[in-house]
């Protein structure tokens, strides 16, 4: 069976502005996420910087589809 990773950017030029966008998910959720390895968080701290980003990106696609730009930002 082939060894394949799923975490692979499905729009590859999107991955400076991902980053960016996990580094203001963490800082705002208070996780201290350094650039290179974070080993020494714990998966309940990296799993909300996943989940909160996830959260966020929907509530962004929701307001486009619903037309609303309130509070929108471009990522």
């Amino acid at each position: 069976m082939a060894n394949r990773s799923s975490n692979t950017a499905a729009v590859p030029e999107a991955k400076g502005a991902l980053d960016r966008f996990k580094f203001e998910v963490a800082n705002e959720l208070g996780v201290p996420l350094t650039d290179g390895y974070n080993g020494n968080l714990t998966s309940k701290q990296n799993g909300s910087v996943g989940g909160y980003m996830v959260k966020k990106m929907i509530e962004q696609q929701e307001r486009q589809m619903s037309g609303g730009t309130s509070g929108s930002s471009q990522y």
